[in-house]
C-alpha cells in the first residue's frame, strides 16, 4: 500500500488531517472504508493506550486490497473549542465529519463507488447506522463493539462494575455518586432542550444535551428500516460492551434480515486484541500493553468487503 494525507472538510469550520491507505495493486477500482472513532478525542490511528486499532486496520486491509480513509476526530483537534459549545452533540463531533469522509471518497477516481462501507468502533458503531441514513450513503456497515443501548446506560454500567471491586468504606462515597449520576441521566429526558445545554452531568465539560440528543435518535429507528449487508463484530472478553445486552440484542433487533452476519470473537477485547486481564477496572494498564488488533478479525473484515463485490 501507500499512504497519502488528505484532510477532512478542507472547506469547512474544522478541517481534520487524514491519511488514505491505497492498494498497491492495479487495474480495477478499489471498494473502500470509512472508519469512524470510539468516544472521546481520538486521533487518526484511534490511540488508546499504546495501542493504535485504526493503524491496524489501514494497513491490514489495504494489503488485502480494501482502501481505507482514516482522520483525526473533531474534537481531537478541536477539544477546547468544541467543550465550549453547549449545543455539541454527536452530530458535530461525529456524523458531520464521517458524511464529508464518505463523500471524499466518492469523488476519488480510483475508488468504486458503488463498494464505500463504514467501519465504527465502539461508539462509533453505535452511530453507524444514524451516520448512513443521514448521507453517508454506505453500501454496507461493519460494527466493532458498539451497544444498542443508550450512551447513558452503558456509563451507569461500567460505573457499577467498577465498583464492585472497591472496599467497603469507597462503595459507599462511589455509590452514592453514581446513584447521583444515575438520577441525572435518568432526568435528561425530561428537560427542555436548552436546559438540557446549561446542565453538566460529566465533569465540568460533559452537558444532559449531548446524551438527551443521542438518544432521542435511538438505535432501532435506523436498523429497522435498514436493508444493507452488516457484519456485527464483537470479542468476548470486551469489559465496555455485553455479550447478552448489546451482541445478542442485535442479533434480536436484525432476527428478520437475511444479509447480517454475526462474529464473536474468543479471547478478544474491545480493541479486538488478545485480552490480559479482562476487568474494566484495569482498563488503563490492560492498554497500556503494546498489541495489534488480531489477524483474523481483519481477514474477516477483508472476505466480507470482498464477497460483496
Amino acid at each position: 500500500m501507500h499512504e497519502e494525507k488528505i484532510v477532512i472538510g478542507a472547506e469547512t469550520k474544522y478541517p481534520l488531517n487524514g491519511i488514505l491507505s491505497i492498494p498497491i495493486q492495479t487495474g480495477g477500482l478499489f471498494p473502500a472504508v470509512v472508519l469512524v472513532h470510539g468516544s472521546g478525542p481520538l486521533n487518526m490511528d484511534e490511540k488508546i493506550g499504546n495501542n493504535y486499532p485504526f493503524k491496524d486496520l489501514a494497513e491490514g486491509l489495504s494489503k488485502k486490497g480494501i482502501a481505507v480513509l482514516r482522520y483525526d476526530k473533531r474534537t481531537f483537534i478541536y477539544g477546547k473549542e468544541m467543550r465550549d459549545r453547549p449545543e455539541l452533540s454527536v452530530k458535530e463531533e461525529v456524523i458531520e465529519d464521517a458524511i464529508l469522509a464518505s463523500a471524499l471518497l466518492r469523488k476519488d477516481s480510483r475508488i468504486d463507488s458503488e463498494r464505500i462501507f463504514i467501519i465504527g468502533h465502539s461508539m462509533g458503531g453505535m452511530l453507524s447506522p444514524r451516520i448512513d441514513a443521514e448521507g453517508g450513503n454506505y453500501t454496507g456497515l461493519i460494527i466493532m463493539g458498539g451497544s444498542t443501548r443508550k450512551l447513558e446506560d452503558v456509563i451507569i454500567e461500567q460505573n457499577n462494575e467498577v465498583l464492585k471491586s472497591l472496599n467497603r468504606f469507597l462503595q459507599v462515597i462511589a455509590g452514592k455518586q453514581i446513584a447521583k449520576l444515575s438520577f441525572k441521566l435518568e432526568n435528561i429526558y425530561n428537560m427542555s432542550d436548552e436546559e438540557a445545554k446549561s446542565t453538566l452531568v460529566l465533569g465540568k465539560y460533559s452537558r444532559a444535551y449531548y446524551f438527551k440528543e443521542m438518544g432521542e435518535h435511538p438505535l432501532s429507528d435506523y436498523l429497522s428500516p435498514l436493508n444493507k449487508p452488516m457484519l456485527i463484530l464483537q470479542g468476548d472478553k470486551d469489559f465496555h460492551v455485553s455479550i447478552e445486552k448489546d451482541f445478542n440484542q442485535y442479533k434480536e433487533l436484525l432476527k428478520e434480515k437475511q444479509n447480517v452476519t454475526f462474529k464473536l470473537y474468543h479471547n478478544l477485547n474491545h480493541l479486538f486484541m488478545p485480552f490480559i486481564y479482562g476487568k474494566i477496572q484495569k482498563a488503563r494498564k490492560e492498554y497500556k500493553v503494546a498489541q495489534h488488533i488480531d489477524e483474523q478479525v481483519i481477514n474477516d473484515i477483508s472476505d466480507w468487503i470482498l464477497s460483496l463485490a
